[in-house]
């Protein structure tokens, strides 16, 4: 007895994911990323200007493992005029807890070999510079996602790094580690750096947290 498949039903492929899929972004959407690696190093010029085209280059290539549609600059243009407010906002709750929680662990460290009391204020800054850390990867995943920066917003991103850390770890590594490492081989990386320097580790950090960010994003910015 033959058996005909129902011609109004169709089996859904599944969902990419994975290393292939990563490669895959990068293969069709090489292009735009080297696009938006151009117009962030532009857009950085001014110094001042550095946030607000860091949330921009968020919004728009968080848009890729999200397959919806890259239109680089207007896309990218439209995230800077709009949201630099919200990129400074992000940008200080990150670098300030970072910066000073780094320098007081790192402070407290070099002092604990003569005074173990010193212990004490080392792990408390080093709870809180791997809090702000963790933090910051679904903050900014959150904010590329279209949410503005609430105290909602805050409080779900502080949660998910303490609930999920492995993938905001991941993420912190895959953004901080080659920025570190291409600074370290300079002037050796400048053309990496030109060129995917810091598209690339976007497209890395927010490809890790993709998962996180589809359950928890909020509204996407479809714009």
């Amino acid at each position: 007895m033959a058996f005909h498949e129902d011609p109004g039903v169709r089996e859904e492929a599944p969902k990419a994911s994975g290393p292939r899929f990563f490669f895959r972004i990068i293969a069709q959407e090489a292009a735009a990323l080297l696009k938006l690696n151009l117009l962030f190093l532009l857009f950085c010029l001014p110094a001042v200007t550095i946030p607000p085209a860091l949330l921009a280059l968020f919004q728009v290539v968080r848009r890729m493992p999200a397959e919806r549609t890259v239109r680089c600059w207007s896309q990218f243009w439209d995230a800077f005029r709009h949201r630099w407010r919200t990129a400074w906002g992000a940008f200080l709750l990150t670098v300030l807890p970072l910066t000073a929680a780094g320098y007081g662990a790192w402070f407290y460290l070099h002092f604990a070999r003569d005074n173990p009391v010193s212990y004490l204020p080392f792990a408390f800054c080093a709870v809180v510079f791997l809090t702000a850390l963790l933090a910051s990867s679904y903050l900014w995943g959150l904010l590329s996602e279209g949410r503005e920066l609430t105290k909602e917003t805050l409080l779900l991103s502080l949660q998910l790094g303490l609930g999920r850390p492995l993938r905001a770890a991941l993420a912190a590594a895959g953004w901080y580690l080659p920025l570190a490492a291409a600074v370290l081989w300079l002037p050796l990386s400048g053309a990496y750096l030109l060129l995917i320097g810091f598209s690339i580790p976007c497209l890395l950090a927010l490809f890790l947290i993709r998962t996180v960010l589809e359950r928890f994003g909020g509204s996407p910015a479809d714009q």
